[in-house]
This record gives structure tokens, C-alpha cells and sequence, in this order.
């Protein structure tokens, strides 16, 4: 369970000791990260008691304080920048407040006797790590949404990926099933399938990457401290495979110096379904006080099936099961080293697929055959960090196996039952150096290396559901050495300008798998062995003139390398692909204070030899370039805290895509007419890019209260709407989808160590159609849809010891 969870309406630590020890100065040594955290370590080193009331303080981020202090330097040094106060509640007794409160906590406390300690005049300085060099959100020149899971709607702990998309409105994905999604971000989305293409967002697990041509991993948000979502295209930084952005999980770090243990677990009803369940647990154990600390975190999660198969006679078939966790190491040796290695595991089995047929009573399908899949992850990292005041070195390896199964039922309408199956198995390795430091007068830098190394194998079946043979597959592979850097130049106090560049070498192999030998001969001719290099340049200017006000405007780019497919029973090969980008945008107010905040940012993309996947004349996805297109974009976000405790939210994304130059092979059909198409030519009757809404939108209240007898009361609710869009490209996969209505409703009780919550999704019990797709070989001649999880009613608990 996040760290955020843990210090809501608590006295964090209560130790023995008299007014006077607080005050002698003593060895501190507070982490970095979290707030909660922090004050936990300081409770423990200095023997005092000190609260947390609102839950989302206990999620700001503070820097590391070390040295000889007394509570209150301690406290003075660990809240500067963060917009967060402290006083004295009596003896030992201490309490985090916000700024906000000061006039009423004063006139209150005087009238008491309390003292009151000073208070910041500052709001809270939110960091994008994701930056590389810790940027301050007020200077971070581009779109970015930063998350404490304290920020998150009620129930989030443990969610999927649809959490974030359901949080974020300028985030979409695919809604094939867990572990086989796609994410897109900023309406940059090309392929409805999982094949040899490389993902369009970048993830990131901390500072490791998660994936590489694989689909998302879907790792549960279980102990996680933050999250990121830096609009893209994120080239300079970040490489290959970052054109739509980059998402980055923060996990909750070890803890040096405090035990800590929490568990948490829920049951879920689904109208028309099965119930669902999941549980889990956290450790944290410090092993050298001070020096080494082991965290680890394991769950399971079981997700009620809600379709009936009406062929099969079988109720609820869609049910997932997923069991997974991370243990993470921490060492800090001295002399500013830091040193962390982890793992993760995840296993992803769900018994069918979660699409119904169109025109099927509700909530039903007519298949031959369970399409079920799995997704076995694994992840392997090490990171070293060594600071020199202003001077920080990271090293970061990440080493990653990912084995995802699928079934589709591909039975002709009067036929026997047809299979197909595609195993798909990813090796990455991707390992990271850089250096980077801020000086004095706000300019900064950043230079480093990347190497990565990813082995994709695509292995498929085709035929009698009783006795498939193989076909032809698919090996991919790609090797990238890179050498990147960027400076920021404080020009004023007020104006910074940053300049910056990525050059990328790669090289790129195929091979066809389970192929005639003419094939393979092909394959040598065509592909062989192919290297690429790529230079991605970026521009920005932040211009800040005022604290609560922030104009930028960039430019970015990004690629992805090309690869082989099997296409009409041939190998071809598609080129790479690559985007640039303008954007302008503002920032204002802060989310912690009483009054209106909001961003606004206008981007144009340009999007050429687009890599997307295309039916082929045996009914089987395939990747080909499109052709070149731009994509317009608008992302307003409204926040308004008429009071303390209080927030409202409204935020929205528009998009206008087009394909505006189509490839030779894709005939782009105007006004209704008709044509008959050459050999191997496909015909479209829209040039609008697959898979992006013209419009996403969410609205949101937040209330959070203390209540009598140390009780804290905490509401979410949002609505969001998903626009329409189309599934692909082609006349197969040109069908509409989207145009839906999402709700959610969430209650949290909580009381020093024990927390309970109830919440309620699709409100409404609507149908709606996130995704048009089951099986690629029945939707010539069934309509499909992949409706909401029906109005679902969750009840849990939580722990912390």
C-alpha cells in the first residue's frame, strides 16, 4: 500500500522524552521522497511525535536532510519549498499543517497557549524526476500531469492501467485485456494489435524500462509513491519508441531506519458478473539501521468475468486472475553513494476475452472457442547513484522477459472450429549513464549514454481448433548505442532557454520463424542486417513572470526503427517512423491553494511513414507504413479549492488527426465515390488516424475532512467522457468505436492505523464500446464490442503496523 496511505490522521511515531531533548541537537539523517516518510525517520532519531492530518502532504517531496539539528532546524530544513508548516501541539507533540491555514491556527493557538512555529511563504514545489535533473514543475518547459496516489481517485490502490486512463484524459488505450493493451497519449496511437511494432509510450519503472515492441505489462499500482505523464514526443531524452510520451511509476523506496508492515484487501460485486477479490502486503525491514533496508510487496487480484458465451453455454468466461510483486534492496555505504536492486514479477491469466458480439443481447457472444491468454513479465534492475553536492551520477540496467500467449477464434461462419494462436517472447536489456547538475544561478545540464538491446520472437498457429500447424513468424531484433545531452540556460531569473540533442545508432536484424525454405531465402535477400543512425534535436524556452504563472513553448522529436512482418504470406519489411513537434501551453495558479489553477498547451504533430497494422488477404494483422499524417492538439486542465479540503476539477483533450499524404499502397476514397483498387492496394474511406477520439473529457470533485474522534473522511467522484473513434485502417477495420460515459463514486474512512473504503463504478450500468475488437478473423462478419465492466460495488480494508 502507497506510503500516502500510511500517515493519513496519524501520530506517525510516539517515543519517550521531555520538551527539553527536542530541542539538543542530535544526528538526523531524513530520506529523500515522501514526506511520510520523512517524519517517520524524524519521530525515530529524535524521540517526538509528529503528525500528518491531510493526506496528499504526506506525499510532497522533500530533500534529503543530514547533520546535527534540533526538531525544529530538522523541521525548518525538511519543509522549506514545500508550502507545508509545522507546529507544536505540546511536549513532544508535533503536527504538519499547510500554509494555507496560518491566519486560523495562529488566532486558534493563541488563544490555547500553543506556540506556532513559522511558516513558509511558498507553495509547494512540485519536481519532475522524470526530467532527468529534477526540474521544478514551474520551469519544466512542456506539458507533464504529476500524481501522488494520494491524488488518485478513491480505490486506485492496486488498479490497472485503465486507473491511469481513467485519471488522465489525455491517456487511451486499447481494451484487448490485461497485459495485451496499447498505450497512446496526446492522440499519437497507431495499431489496435500486439505485433513487431515498438510501443508509442515509453514506461518506466522508476528509473528502468519496462518495455520495448511489447504491449503495456499492466503492473498493478500496488506501494507506489508517484506518478508521471510527460506529453511527447520525448526523443531527446528518452530515445527511440517515446513519440506519444512517457509514463513513469515511482515505487514507494526502501526506508533506512523504520520497520514498517501493511496489508490490505477487497471484494467486489458486479451486476450481471462474477465477484472479484484481491488482496496484498507490504514489508519494509531495515537490516543496517541507517545503512541497508529490504521492501518487498506481494498481491492477487481475481477479476469476475461479466460476458456469457451463448455457443459455448457458458456464464462469466472473461474472468483474469493475476498474482504478482516486487522486492527492492537499498543500500547507502557513505560518501554519497546510493545503491538500489530489485525484481518484479507479474503473471496476467485470463480465461477469454472481454469483447461481445454488437447486436448479441447484452453482455453475450456466439464463439467456437475460449480465446483466452497470459503474460508472463519479468523484471531484473540495478541503479547507483552518487551525489557531489550539485554534481549527481546514475547508472541504471534493467534486464527484462515478457512471454504473452493469445487465442483468437478465427471459425468461418459455416465452418469447422479455427484457431489461431501467436505466442510472442521479448528479451530487453536497456542500461543507462548520465550526469547532470543544477547550478547556482538555475541553469542546468544533463549528458549521458543509453545502449539497448531488445529480441522479439513471434511464433503463430492457424487452422483446426483441434490441430493447429504453424505459419510463418516473425524474429526481430534491434541494437541501440546513444549518446544524448541537454543544457538549460537561466537567462534571467525569469526566462530559461534549454537546447538539446539525442543521437542514436541502430542496428536492425529479422528472421523468419517456422517457414518454407523459399521464405527464409526471402527473407535473406530482403532484410539481412540494416543500421540506422538518428539525430533528435529539441528546443524549449520557459518564461515565468510571476511564482504562480508559467509560460513555455517547445519543440521535440522522436522515432521508432523498422523491422520485418509476415504479410499475404510474405515477408516484407516496414521503414521506420519518425514525429516532430510545436507546442505552446501555460500553467498557473498551484494545486494546493485556495483559488483556480489550470494549464493549457496547443501542439502540432507531424507523423511520417506512420507504422500501423493493416488486415492482410488471409485475415491475419500486419504492419505496414501508412503513409504520413498530422495531428492537432488541445489539453486544458481547470482546478478550483473553493476551500480547504476541497477540489474540483475539469480537464479535456482535443484532437483533430489526419492521414494527410497516404502510402502508394492505401487508396484513400473522397465524397462517397468508388473505385476498384489495384493488387494489393487497400481502400480507406477515411483519412482519420485509428484509435483517437476527437474529444476526451473528465470532471471531478475531491473532499477530504477530519472529523471528531481522530477520524479523517476522505470523497472522490468523476465522470468521463470517451469520444468516438475508429478501430483502424482499411474497410475491415474502419468500424466506429467509443462515444461512451464513465462514472465512479468513492467513500474512505480512516482512523490511525486502519483504513475502509467503498466504491462504486459505471455508476449508470451503461454498455458502451471502449474497444471494436475481439478477433480479427470474426469481425468481417460479426460486429464486436468491448463493453464497461458493469456498475461494480467494492468494499475494502487497510493496515498498517
Amino acid at each position: 500500500m502507497p506510503n500516502t496511505k500510511r500517515f493519513i490522521c496519524a501520530a506517525i511515531f510516539l517515543a519517550c522524552g521531555t520538551p527539553a531533548l527536542a530541542e539538543n541537537r542530535q544526528p538526523v539523517d531524513l530520506p529523500a521522497g515522501g514526506l511520510g516518510p520523512a517524519v517517520i525517520a524524524l519521530g525515530r532519531q529524535a524521540g517526538v511525535s509528529v503528525g500528518i492530518s491531510d493526506p496528499e502532504l504526506s506525499a510532497l517531496q522533500v530533500k534529503r536532510v543530514r547533520g546535527n539539528f534540533g526538531v525544529k532546524e530538522a523541521l525548518d530544513r525538511l519543509l522549506k519549498g514545500t508550502g507545508a508548516a509545522y507546529m507544536n501541539v505540546g511536549g513532544n507533540g508535533w503536527r504538519i499543517i499547510r500554509r494555507t491555514s496560518e491566519a486560523r491556527t495562529a488566532r486558534d493557538h493563541s488563544r490555547k497557549g500553543i506556540a506556532l512555529a513559522a511558516i513558509e511563504e511558498v507553495q509547494p514545489e512540485i519536481i519532475v524526476t522524470a526530467s532527468k535533473k529534477d526540474t521544478p514543475l514551474s520551469k519544466y518547459p512542456g506539458s507533464a500531469t504529476m500524481l501522488s496516489m494520494a491524488e488518485m481517485p478513491i480505490g486506485s490502490i492496486g488498479g490497472s492501467t485503465a486507473t491511469l486512463t481513467s485519471r488522465v484524459a489525455g491517456m487511451t488505450s486499447t481494451h484487448l485485456g490485461s497485459g495485451r493493451n496499447r498505450l497512446f497519449i496526446r492522440g499519437i496511437a497507431d495499431s489496435s494489435f500486439n505485433g513487431p511494432t515498438q510501443a508509442v509510450v515509453g514506461q518506466y519503472l522508476g528509473e528502468t524500462r519496462l518495455n520495448y515492441n511489447a504491449p503495456d505489462p499492466d503492473l498493478r499500482l500496488y506501494d507506489i509513491s508517484s506518478i508521471e505523464v510527460l506529453e511527447g514526443p520525448q526523443g531527446t531524452l528518452y530515445g527511440a519508441g517515446s513519440l506519444g510520451g512517457i509514463l513513469r511509476l515511482r515505487p514507494a523506496e526502501p526506508q533506512l531506519d523504520a520497520l514498517q508492515a501493511t496489508a490490505s484487501m477487497s471484494v467486489a460485486l458486479t451486476a450481471h458478473g462474477d465477484p472479484s477479490a484481491d488482496i496484498s502486503a507490504t514489508l519494509n525491514l531495515p537490516l543496517i539501521e541507517g545503512s541497508l533496508a529490504v521492501r518487498a510487496v506481494g498481491y492477487g487480484i481475481r477479476d469476475g468475468g461479466y460476458i456469457d458465451d451463448t455457443l459455448r453455454n457458458r456464464s462469466d468466461v472473461n474472468r483474469t486472475e493475476i498474482a504478482g510483486g516486487r522486492i527492492a534492496v537499498r543500500a547507502e555505504p557513505g560518501d554519497g553513494w546510493t545503491i538500489d536492486l530489485g525484481g518484479t514479477f507479474q503473471s496476467i491469466v485470463s480465461r477469454d476475452s472481454q469483447y461481445a458480439d454488437r447486436n448479441a443481447p447484452r453482455l453475450t457472444r456466439s464463439s467456437a472457442i475460449a480465446e483466452g491468454s497470459s503474460n508472463e513479465y519479468v523484471l531484473g534492475q540495478f541503479i547507483a547513484r552518487k551525489e557531489w553536492d550539485s554534481l549527481v551520477f546514475t547508472s541504471a540496467t534493467g534486464i527484462v522477459g515478457q512471454d504473452i500467449s493469445e487465442t483468437y477464434d478465427a471459425t468461418p461462419p459455416t465452418g469447422f472450429p479455427t484457431v489461431f494462436r501467436q505466442r510472442s517472447r521479448i528479451s530487453l536489456i536497456s542500461s543507462e549513464n548520465r550526469l547532470t547538475q543544477t547550478l547556482v544561478d538555475g541553469s542546468s545540464w544533463i549528458v549521458g549514454t543509453s545502449l539497448v538491446r531488445n529480441r522479439y520472437r513471434l511464433n503463430r498457429r492457424f487452422g483446426a481448433a483441434s490441430f493447429a500447424p504453424t505459419i510463418a513468424g516473425v524474429a526481430n531484433g534491434v541494437d541501440e548505442a546513444t549518446l544524448f545531452g541537454e543544457f538549460t540556460k537561466a537567462v534571467t531569473p525569469r526566462i530559461n532557454v534549454t537546447a538539446g540533442g539525442r543521437l542514436t545508432y541502430v542496428r536492425l536484424s529479422g528472421a523468419a520463424l517456422d517457414a518454407p525454405a523459399a521464405i527464409i531465402a526471402s527473407v535473406a535477400l530482403l532484410q539481412g542486417r540494416r543500421k540506422e543512425a538518428e539525430f533528435l534535436p529539441s528546443f524549449s524556452v520557459t518564461y515565468v513572470p510571476d511564482d504562480s504563472l508559467t509560460f513555455f513553448g517547445k519543440y521535440q522529436e522522436s522515432f521508432r526503427p523498422g523491422g520485418i512482418v509476415v504479410r499475404n504470406d510474405l515477408i516484407q519489411r516496414y521503414q521506420n517512423d519518425q514525429v516532430s513537434s510545436f507546442e505552446l501551453g501555460l500553467r498557473f495558479g498551484g494545486r494546493h491553494k485556495t483559488g483556480m489553477d489550470g494549464s493549457l498547451s496547443m501542439s502540432r504533430t507531424r507523423w511520417r511513414n506512420i507504422q500501423a497494422d493493416l488486415i492482410d488477404a488471409t485475415g491475419l494483422p500486419a504492419t505496414s507504413n501508412i503513409g504520413t499524417g498530422r495531428i492537432w492538439s488541445i489539453d486544458a486542465v481547470l482546478g478550483w479549492r473553493p476551500i480547504q479540503g476541497l477540489r474540483i476539477e475539469a480537464s479535456g483533450v482535443f484532437s483533430d488527426s489526419r492521414l494527410t499524404n497516404p502510402a502508394p499502397t492505401l487508396l484513400l476514397l473522397r465524397n462517397g465515390s468508388s473505385i476498384t483498387p489495384k493488387p494489393g492496394v487497400t481502400v480507406i474511406d477515411s483519412n482519420d488516424l485509428p484509435n483517437v477520439a476527437r474529444f476526451n473529457g473528465r470532471l471531478s470533485a475531491d473532499y477530504f475532512a477530519s472529523l471528531p474522534g481522530g477520524f479523517e473522511l476522505s470523497l472522490s467522484s468523476w465522470v468521463r467522457y470517451v469520444g468516438r473513434s475508429r478501430l483502424g485502417i482499411g474497410p475491415v477495420l474502419g468500424v466506429p468505436q467509443g462515444n461512451y460515459l464513465d462514472t465512479s463514486l468513492g467513500l474512505r474512512l480512516s482512523r490511525e492505523r486502519y483504513g475502509f473504503f467503498l466504491n462504486a463504478t459505471n455508476l449508470l450500468d451503461t454498455i458502451g464500446n471502449r474497444f471494436a475488437l475481439g478477433s480479427p478473423f470474426t469481425l468481417p462478419y460479426i460486429g464486436q464490442i468491448t463493453p464497461q465492466r458493469p456498475r461494480t460495488i467494492r468494499v475494502g480494508m487497510d493496515a498498517r503496523f
